[in-house]
């Protein structure tokens, strides 16, 4: 998962690298493989970061990561799916460094180089969280994958700026003030979550999916611009949209599975959630059908029967002949875990999924340290 964080601020002060490493500690539960901390003293910038080590687990991997040229410093949080199709082309122009290692974010950092943040994350498919510090232009930057999956906070501080993968990184800065942003707490009675246009504390915004932050030293207003918009993603499907029902699904199933495919890259074990729903049935199908060894699925049921679909997720499993785990949990397992839900959760979230996920993801931990979902299938799908 990893945790990245940060300051921006108006004047250096000799308490940046404890804070920064305060900061970092806070995030430990995103990534306790690794930490790392990146500080410059005279200009008052620092990057932190918490690993969760998934694609390669040398030392070439650590982060914060620095770009041969010295340009860029990077934390990032997240994965380029196609990272190796973007390293195949960037060796073929001839810009591509001698590369340390192979990790993504060495990848990433490298298109930045050429490309500039903008142009490398347009290239690039992947759920990611990202800060930049840009040494010649003297700013932060900052960048969320298109459809908002990694967070990332930002706080204005009475002597700069303080961000973060969660709010817990926030609150570890001294000065921060968790003060309740009323807006917010009206936002949540109403629809049962925070929105991305407000945070619960007053002061801290979020980075909007799909979308650059650019953080500079005495400025007390963010600059925000689009690296890529919903809109142009719409016209370049429709353009290239086929010219009838089937082909249309034989290019759905096509994509779906590439999908799949690329988010299947790793370097540690994977699994997959399977409720035995369409979304999760599906994902499970396509990711047995490119690997050579079942796939380890795992499912969750209740000793109450009507909360219970671990059926369904047996049924599917045996029929795809994945390798399948079922947890049999019951109503106080559930009761239990609520308590642990304002750890998990930096925002009130009212869904009850939650309990069930939060369930399932620790029972999972033990065998997998990635796992596919179905998440997001309703969305894109329109339920």
């Amino acid at each position: 998962m990893c945790g990245i964080c940060g300051m921006l601020l108006s004047a250096p002060n000799d308490t940046i690298a404890v804070d920064t490493r305060q900061m970092a500690d806070a995030l430990r539960h995103r990534g306790p493989d690794d930490d790392g901390i990146w500080v410059d003293q005279e200009t008052g910038v620092t990057l932190g970061h918490r690993r969760l080590s998934i694609i390669d687990l040398s030392p070439a991997g650590a982060q914060p990561m620095a770009s041969p040229c010295g340009r860029y410093v990077i934390a990032f949080n997240g994965e380029i799916y196609n990272h190796l199709a973007l390293r195949d082309e960037l060796t073929a122009i001839g810009v591509a460094p001698a590369w340390r290692g192979n990790s993504d974010t060495e990848t990433l950092l490298a298109a930045v180089t050429h490309w500039g943040l903008g142009g490398a994350l347009r290239r690039s498919h992947g759920m990611f969280a990202l800060a930049l510090w840009d040494r010649q232009a003297q700013r932060v930057l900052l960048a969320r994958d298109r459809m908002g999956e990694k967070p990332l906070y930002v706080a204005w501080l009475d002597n700069g700026w303080a961000f973060g993968s969660e709010i817990k990184a926030l609150l570890a800065v001294p000065g921060f003030e968790a003060r309740l942003c009323s807006d917010a707490v009206a936002a949540f009675l109403t629809y049962g979550y925070v929105p991305e246009t407000h945070c619960i504390f007053q002061h801290v915004q979020k980075v909007p999916p799909g979308q650059m932050m650019t953080l500079s030293r005495g400025q007390t207003t963010p600059s925000i611009e689009a690296y890529e918009t919903f809109g142009e993603l719409l016209d370049r499907g429709l353009a290239a949209r086929a010219s009838d029902k089937q082909a249309t699904l034989n290019d759905l199933e096509t994509t779906l599975g590439q999908v799949v495919e690329e988010q299947m890259l790793s370097d540690v074990p994977l699994g997959c959630f399977l409720s035995g729903g369409i979304d999760s049935s599906l994902v499970a199908a396509l990711m047995q059908s490119r690997s050579t060894q079942p796939v380890r699925t795992f499912a969750i049921g209740f000793s109450e029967a009507r909360f219970n679909e671990a059926p369904h997720a047996a049924a599917v499993a045996r029929h795809l002949g994945t390798e399948h785990t079922e947890f049999i949990l019951s109503e106080q397992d559930a009761l239990e875990v609520i308590t642990d839900l304002p750890k998990v959760y930096d925002e009130p979230f009212a869904d009850s999924s939650q309990i069930p996920t939060a369930l399932l993801c620790r029972e999972a931990h033990s065998s997998v340290t990635v796992a596919l979902t179905g998440d997001g299938g309703d969305e894109v799908f329109g339920g």
